[in-house]
């Protein structure tokens, strides 16, 4: 017997239920305590140990300071041909903490994989927990995914916290640079001719950039602030620095905008007799291609759960390192949604809505919908079948480039 709003078989459906239940605790725990101490992109110490301690007490094996950084990991059960990965983030914020409510993304993504673990045998799969430090400023998923950390997942998912839920859709490509000025001091009253402005550098590619905006298609963001500009009225300042984020609505296009920004930012030096070095700031992001049978499979299951998700087919909402996991293998981002009343992403008052009881159900509904695509992808002969062909095939591309 199956169940008709998830189409996975019954006793694997009341597993998942159970085994949430469980745990409901634990987890509720620990997206309390993940809230309570926030910490910044790479440097979440404790909130990685938090995890490792649960996920060595569900019987997961853990390993951390995969991929180079100090404060990712990975916790896996199970030996099934098929592994299915869960992506946990929990990097807060600057002074707002978790405004972001990392604290429920990542407490349901250990929910997800415990619970897919407890039918890992009967389903032929085995469950990867990825431990995703600095999405907020860094690009963590996509450092661990370049150093092979995804080589063995065959589909990937997590989900983000928000008002309401929300299925599909996409995010935009982003980039961030640091552009840092240099010219040459001197009195700013008595010899300003002997000087090399680097604020005025700093004025021309400002200018620059606003002006390339009028130019851009509906999609394309170029945003610029000063960070450095002098210290003394009556110096010329040797030294500015401005920081530049762009975002497009696809890769491509971001390559293209980019260009241009470059070309901006290198004018203000040429044009004052300074030099500029542009710097990325982090990982470039790309773009969310969220999974269509995984995201129908997500929809059925948070619909089983009493919800109902808002398709945002289409759009480009914010940005996100999971679209560079989503370039690589299948993966969905969808949002789980709690009573954040009228905050915003990124705001103080989001933040403080993250230990109520709506986000605690967040937190498990999640953990239960996610588990059960996980059984969909491991069940379903054809999507099975597809997966596990585009593992060989991507392995079979690795050992070309050796």
């Amino acid at each position: 017997m199956t169940d008709r709003r998830t189409l996975v078989p019954a006793d694997v459906a009341a597993k998942i239920e159970s085994c949430v239940e469980t745990w409901s605790g634990a987890l509720i725990t620990l997206s309390h305590s993940l809230h309570h101490e926030p910490e910044l992109a790479f440097e979440e110490h404790r909130s990685v140990s938090k995890i490792i301690d649960l996920a060595e007490g569900a019987g997961f094996e853990t390993a951390t300071g995969v991929g180079g950084l100090a404060t990712a990991f990975v916790a896996t059960k199970g030996t099934g041909a098929l592994t299915i990965g869960f992506c946990a983030e929990y990097d807060a914020l600057p002074e707002i903490g978790h405004a972001c409510g990392h604290n429920v993304n990542g407490a349901a993504a250990v929910g997800a994989a415990i619970a897919l673990a407890e039918v890992a045998d009967s389903l032929d799969v085995r469950v990867k927990l990825v431990g995703t430090p600095a999405e907020e400023a860094g690009g963590g998923k996509a450092i661990l995914l370049r150093a092979g950390v995804f080589d063995d997942v065959a589909a990937a998912m997590m989900v983000h916290a928000g008002g309401r839920d929300e299925v599909g859709g996409s995010s935009l490509a982003m980039s961030q640079w640091s552009a840092e000025y240099v010219g040459r001091s001197s009195h700013a009253a008595t010899a300003p001719w002997l000087g090399a402005n680097a604020l005025d550098a700093v004025a021309v590619a400002y200018n620059a950039v606003g002006l390339l905006r009028q130019q851009l298609e509906p999609g394309l963001v170029v945003s610029i602030i000063v960070t450095e500009g002098g210290q003394a009225c009556n110096v010329i300042p040797s030294n500015a620095r401005v920081a530049v984020e762009i975002r497009a609505t696809s890769t491509s296009k971001l390559r293209q905008v980019q260009a241009r920004v470059r070309a901006c930012l290198e004018a203000g030096a040429l044009a004052t007799g300074t030099d500029v070095t542009i710097t990325p700031c982090g990982e470039d992001f790309a773009e969310l291609r969220q999974d269509d049978f995984m995201t129908r499979a997500y929809s059925r299951a948070i619909g089983a759960r009493g919800r109902t998700a808002l398709s945002r087919a289409g759009d480009h909402i914010a940005s996100t390192d999971m679209g560079n996991v989503s370039h690589v293998l299948p993966a969905i981002h969808p949002t789980i949604g709690y009573d954040v009343g009228d905050a915003a992403h990124h705001t103080a008052e989001f933040a403080l809505h993250g230990t109520s009881p709506s986000a605690d159900e967040a937190v498990l509904d999640g953990a239960r919908a996610m588990a059960a695509v996980g059984a969909e992808l491991a069940l379903d002969r054809d999507q099975r079948t597809r997966l596990l062909d585009r593992l060989e095939i991507s392995h079979l591309r690795r050992e070309e480039k050796v």
